[in-house]
Order: C-alpha cells, then structure tokens, then sequence
C-alpha cells in the first residue's frame, strides 16, 4: 500500500492540512502572520512545479490524443458514430448538472445564512478585475469563431478549444488521405503522445509533495474563517456535486452493469488527483489509463473522449457556477423570473463548455455569467475564501463525468474487431 500513488496522495493532503493549520494566522497561529504568508509560496512551489509541467504538455497531449483516437478508430463509420453521440451526451449530462444546481440552490437557500456584516466588509474588499467575454458578439461570429485560425493567440488566452476542434480536423482530414501521405503526421502525434505522457510521469512522481504543498499553502491563507462563514453556501455546492455522482453511478451501472463501489474502487487514483491539483488536465493521462486499464474502455474511444471531455465537458463547474450565481442573487435580494432561470441555466451550460482545465478559471466564468443576471461583479469576492476547496470538490466530479462518458461511448458505439485489433497494436507500440 506504502508504493501506491493514492495512499501517498491521501498522506499529503492530511499532512498538508495538518502543516497549514498549524502555520494559518486565523487557526492556531503558531507564527506571526507575516512570516506565515511568507511561508506559503515556498512549502507551494513543488505544486507549482508540478502544474508548470502539466500546463507544458497539455496542448500536445490533447492534440496527439485525439488526432490518434481519431485516426486509430479505422473507420469513418465508428468515428461518426462517437461524434454524433458524444456530442448531445455531453450537453445532456450539462442540463443535467445545471438543473440539479438550481433545484439544490433553491431548496436549501444558503444566501440566507450569511450576516449582513460579512456582506458589507467583504464586498467592500477591492479585487483584481476580472476579464469578461464580450456579450455584442453575434451568434454566427460566436461559430466562425471555433475555427483556430490564430493558434498563436489561442494559446495565448488558454483557448484550449481552438486545439480540440484543430485536432479533430486533423484528425478526420487524416482518415480521409492516403494512408501514406497520413503515416508521417501519425508517427508524429504518436512521438507528442509519447513526449507528454514521459512528462507527465516524471510529474507524477512530485504529486504526494505538490499535493502537500498546495493544500499546506491554501490552509494557511484561508483557515478555518473564510470556511466557516460560507459554511452553508460550501454545503449546498458540494450536496449537489454529490448528486451529481450518484447520478454518474446511475448511469454507469445501467451501461456497464458495473456496480457504484466498484466503479469508485477503479477510478479513486483520478479522483485523488484532480481533488489534489484541481486540475483536469493534470490527470488527463492517468484517466485515459484507467478508463482503458481498468474500466476496459477501447483505446481510440478513451484517446478521443477524455481529452475532449477535460476541454468542454464540465458537469461539476457547469454546476458549481449555477449554485454560486443564483446564491449571490439570494443575498442581494435580487429575484429571477422563470425566464430569468432559463437563460440563466442556458448561459451556463454555454459557459462551461471550453472552460480551461486548470485551476481558478471557474471565477473568470462565473463572472461572465453574474453580469448576464445583473449581479454585481463584486460578489465574486464573497465566494473567493472558499473557491479553491469547490474547485477541488468540482474538478474530482469532471474527470469522473469524463471516466462515465468513455463507458457509455463503449456502450453506444459498434466498435469493430478491426477497430480493437488497431487499438492492441496502437497500446503495444
């Protein structure tokens, strides 16, 4: 058990804990606060290294993986199948997550927890200002602009979508040329592959120190304070996000007769490590293992839908995003229509979709959607104390909402004996 990378993983974030605590001005404040915050940023840099390095690859990872998802399905028959279903499952599954938001939101009220002191000391707390996605843009601008003709500046705003849909133009023009022509291209997104998954396990090897040093260095900022004052409003977020499994557990066992238990017994490494690093990409080559090693999900389809799904399908932040909007309207007394909520739950699921896998970008989406609904923007600072635990907490319900997806793509689709034999030879290589 000493060897396995969850036990350590889990080891970290309790002694990480444990050291913030010990180290936070607002819990047992052992040390000075300056010295404290001061503190943080160093016990935090294997985290950050750790990041630095998944942000490094995670372009070519993504791109490789689903060109060779793509090109390793062998027929155009089988990757139309995948495209045509995947693309209104993850929609589907998106309402799914929103309704649960608003219905667990509604229900339990947090807004009507919180004093009216903290409203007015945090609010008065300037913040960064936050970027905004321009609302003049139209609808047909909104689709000519999924195309990446400027990747340069694509990577430059962590558009990771423009990569995604490249990807999968490359993808499919490959299937669609001489096997010849193609075979370089191939070669090359397999020597990316390759590169990134090499990366990826030498940073593997630092996640029980980076799991312990972002959790010690988010402790000791926060405390026991911020939690406790939005205790109610966590509560509700993570009620919902644990609604939001078991309806993942639903649907696995009625797909892949695979029973709740056993499911989270296979898939507990993804989920240590997104709730470590609160990072779908981090774990992005860990999940593609484990749906194919240990969930027996075909190559080509896990290759294609877990890099798709860590970039557009975002159950957890889809939900996440909801409760936190309509928990700012309950305090400030702001009343939605029927209407109202529908766009509001509409405008969301949209939101979520291309939200960037790395840590802390939910707030920047947030913000887009509390402009929508005429929510001050400064509310964001009410909820930031505790956004990193439900950035944890929603991450872990992505990669699983990714792991669900690949088993119900294996259900759905007719993957050939020719398809599975090219997906042996593809795993041997």
């Amino acid at each position: 058990m000493l060897k396995q990378l969850w036990f350590k993983v889990i080891i970290g974030m309790i002694l990480g804990v444990i050291c913030g605590l010990i180290l936070s001005p607002s819990a047992f404040a052992l040390v000075p606060n300056d010295i404290a915050l001061s503190i943080a940023p160093w016990v935090a840099l294997a985290g950050n290294i750790f990041l630095a390095l998944i942000k490094m690859v995670v372009i070519p990872l993504v791109m490789s993986s689903i060109i060779l998802g793509i090109t390793s399905a062998d027929d155009t028959a089988t990757l139309k199948s995948l495209g045509l279903k995947i693309a209104p499952y993850f929609v589907f599954t998106t309402i799914i997550a929103v309704t649960i938001g608003i219905c667990i939101t509604y229900i339990i009220q947090p807004g009507n927890f919180v004093s009216a002191d903290i409203i007015s000391s945090t609010t008065s707390t300037i913040i960064a200002p936050v970027a905004i996605a321009s609302s003049s843009i139209s609808i047909p601008d909104m689709i000519v602009g999924l195309i990446p003709v400027n990747t340069v500046q694509a990577r430059l705003d962590g558009n990771i979508l423009a990569f995604v849909i490249l990807a999968i133009f490359i993808g499919v023009a490959l299937m669609n040329i001489n096997k010849e022509d193609a075979k370089p291209l191939i070669d090359l997104a397999r020597a990316f592959q390759a590169f990134s998954m090499k990366v990826i396990d030498w940073a593997m090897k630092l996640a029980p120190y980076a799991v312990f040093g972002l959790l010690c260095s988010i402790t000791i900022k926060i405390g026991f304070d911020a939690i406790s004052s939005m205790s109610m409003y966590v509560f509700t977020v993570i009620t919902g996000l644990f609604l939001l499994l078991c309806f993942y557990l639903l649907v696995v066992y009625l797909s892949s007769k695979i029973k709740p238990l056993d499911f989270l017994r296979r898939v507990r490494e993804v989920q240590l490590m997104a709730f470590s690093t609160s990072s779908s990409a981090a774990v992005m080559g860990l999940s593609m293992n484990t749906a194919e090693d240990k969930l027996n999900v075909p190559t080509p389809i896990s290759k294609f839908i877990i890099p798709l799904g860590a970039t557009i399908n975002m159950d957890g932040t889809a939900l996440y995003q909801v409760c936190a909007a309509i928990f700012l309207t309950q305090l400030f007394g702001i009343e939605l229509s029927f209407v109202e909520i529908v766009i509001l739950a509409l405008t969301t699921v949209g939101a979520s979709i291309g939200t960037p896998s790395t840590p802390g970008v939910g707030i920047v989406i947030l913000a887009t959607i509390l402009q929508g609904i005429g929510v001050p923007v400064e509310g964001i600072a009410l909820i930031l104390g505790v956004d990193r635990i439900l950035d944890m907490c929603r991450t872990t319900i992505n990669v699983t909402g990714d792991l669900t997806a690949s088993l119900v793509m294996k259900k759905l689709t007719n993957f050939s004996d020719a398809s599975k034999k090219v997906a042996q030879e593809i795993k041997a290589a």
